[in-house]
């Protein structure tokens, strides 16, 4: 027994005396990051894919948690891959060129972005739109910090709210299929679900009734 924790302990020591070797850094940094995305990836589709499935999806207990565990998986998988990916050219283009300068994160990322989250499904798509609404806040304040564009006297965020909410009520009442699938669901349950009741029931109580009255 004595033995067997001796052994660990001199296994413990090996590995942190590994990490701190820095010719390793960059190859570590890479496995870590594979870790840091997988589980990352797995806490934040976790609960969303908890709630949504239980607030929209139909069927067993059983399919809804398989529905949970797939998401989750695929979340975390591709992001681990996409960090992995990723770190891994910043290390080679690092080390190719003696420097690390800016394109070197821009090319990483678009090859990352094409082997990993090029296939079009849901769960590739929500990130991609999360993305893509936070970039367009991004480009809009590095264009104002530049100086491309000038400095707004007011606020411009009641403006943005006001046209984004205009526009995608507008594509849901008129154009609901070029909306993404959750966002339907959920724009569906706001804005239909509630021109439909029979009583108390399903006015207050429940979205829906489920019975045959």
């Amino acid at each position: 027994m004595a033995g067997g924790r001796d052994s660990l302990r001199a296994l413990l020591r090996a590995a942190n005396a590994l990490l701190q070797q820095r010719r390793y850094h960059a190859a570590l940094a890479v496995l870590k990051g594979f870790r840091n995305g997988a589980v990352y990836g797995a806490k934040i589709r976790a609960p969303h894919a908890l709630v949504m499935t239980f607030l929209f999806k139909s069927g067993s207990l059983r399919e809804k948690l398989k529905t949970i565990a797939q998401a989750t998986y695929t979340h975390s998988r591709n992001l681990a891959y996409f960090v992995f990916t990723y770190k891994g050219l910043m290390a080679l283009q690092s080390q190719l060129q003696g420097k690390k300068i800016p394109f070197h994160s821009f090319f990483a990322a678009c090859i990352g972005g094409w082997l990993v989250f090029g296939e079009n499904n849901p769960i590739n798509s929500q990130i991609i739109m999360y993305l893509l609404s936070r970039i367009l806040f991004g480009l809009s304040r590095l264009a104002v910090e530049k100086g491309y564009v000038p400095q707004p006297k007011q606020d411009p965020f009641p403006l943005v709210a006001a046209l984004i909410w205009g526009t995608v009520l507008w594509l849901f009442e008129y154009h609901r299929e070029t909306l993404q699938p959750s966002l339907q669901s959920s724009m569906t349950y706001l804005y239909d679900d509630s021109n439909v009741w029979h009583d108390i029931s399903d006015f207050l109580i429940y979205n829906k009734r489920t019975d045959s009255k």
